[in-house]
């Protein structure tokens, strides 16, 4: 008897939802991100139980026709992409097609939904891997609900932390969506209470001053080469140690980078102390086919075509701009090194990398960046 076999499909889909749903938070992403790329006006959130209980996110976006609402459900079925080379110019959030039949294989699972133009709406039903399908009277968009979650991975589930700590997670969720989509209103109800109501604004800088309204921000905006830079950051003194406060954002997409974060506070000069990074948001905005989002389960990391012309381009557009709303001290950069980081760091900070699958991108050649 050969020692490999194929693994049952219901095994195989819950070891696939262990990337994609790996906690409550994880989930709501997953489900604001589907809203959002159908063109949603309204995302509301609702959480029970710090989301293990139960999930809800409805929208307004242009909802499912039954066909599509029954093909949402098989792994590997998207409208976003339609062959590789689609891959090298990903412009919405999701494209693998694996995010809704990953959660509703660790869930019990319902999406109700109507497109515009149709006269009713469809219920998808999932639970223990039994689907059903039925007509239903239902508004314009989506709304998916996910109970119970890993109920039947008791494993993960043990690995949960408290009900606040995983509501804390979905809060971040929230709020980092809304700072990518100023245009969008957000809400996000816990427990049966109403603890955020975003509602949609002009710009990114009035959305920052909604969140993050606390202490001035200096807006900073500028472009060089293919890159679109606008941030809004503290005062050198209110700088905090870590990163946990300084939100990054690739082409709308929220991104954890230790280079880029330690860019942005060499920028800043020696008046910040190792270690400490200012609070605030920076958004880059790149041409799709410079940035691979296809590298991490929950596309939280991205690679860039060159990691080093993007911080340098960052810095450059940030240190003077800095230092006249600040009144910091000039500073000339003299470094192999990418700003920021020593050798030691360079070494621990792989997240900005060049993408093998990406070349090197004329419109920084073109402009003397590389």
């Amino acid at each position: 008897m050969p020692r490999i076999r194929v693994l049952p499909p219901e095994l195989a889909s819950q070891i696939a939802a262990g990337e994609v749903a790996e906690r409550p938070a994880s989930v709501v992403k997953e489900l604001v991100e589907n809203a959002l790329d159908a063109e949603a006006t309204r995302v509301d959130v609702e959480i029970e139980g710090g989301g293990v209980t139960r999930i809800v996110v409805e929208d307004d976006g242009f909802g499912m026709s039954e066909d599509d609402a029954r093909l949402s459900l098989e792994r590997h079925a998207t409208s976003k992409l339609t062959s590789v080379s689609d891959l090298g110019k990903v412009c919405s959030y999701g494209f693998r097609g694996e995010a809704l039949p990953s959660i509703a294989s660790v869930s019990r699972f319902s999406l109700r939904t109507r497109e515009r133009g149709a006269d009713a709406g469809v219920e998808v039903t999932s639970v223990d891997g039994v689907i059903e399908v039925r007509p239903v009277g239902a508004p314009v968009g989506t709304r998916i609900e996910v109970r119970d979650l890993f109920y039947n991975v008791p494993a993960r589930r043990k690995f949960l932390r408290s009900s606040s700590t995983e509501s804390g997670h979905v809060t971040d969720v929230v709020e980092k969506a809304a700072l990518a989509r100023p245009d969008v209103t957000f809400t996000l109800v816990r427990d049966g209470r109403r603890v955020r109501e975003l509602l949609r604004v002009q710009s990114r800088r009035d959305r920052v001053a909604q969140l993050l309204g606390d202490g001035p921000l200096a807006p900073i905006r500028g472009e060089r080469g293919p890159l679109r830079l606008e941030a809004f950051l503290s005062r050198p003194e209110a700088a905090r140690l870590g990163t946990a406060d300084l939100h990054v954002f690739v082409n709308g997409r929220p991104v954890r980078d230790r280079s880029i974060a330690s860019t942005i506070a060499h920028a800043y000069g020696s008046v910040l102390e190792r270690g400490r990074y200012p609070r605030g948001v920076a958004y880059l905005d790149l041409p799709p086919e410079l940035v691979d989002v296809n590298v991490h389960p929950q596309k939280t990391e991205v690679r860039f075509a060159d990691p080093r012309a993007l911080t340098d381009a960052v810095y450059g557009l940030l240190s003077r701009s800095l230092a006249t709303a600040f009144s910091l001290p000039p500073r000339v950069r003299h470094s192999s090194v990418p700003p920021a980081l020593d050798k030691d760091e360079a070494a621990r900070a792989p997240e900005t990398r060049r993408s093998p699958t990406l070349n090197v991108p004329g419109p920084w050649r073109a402009r003397g960046l590389v």
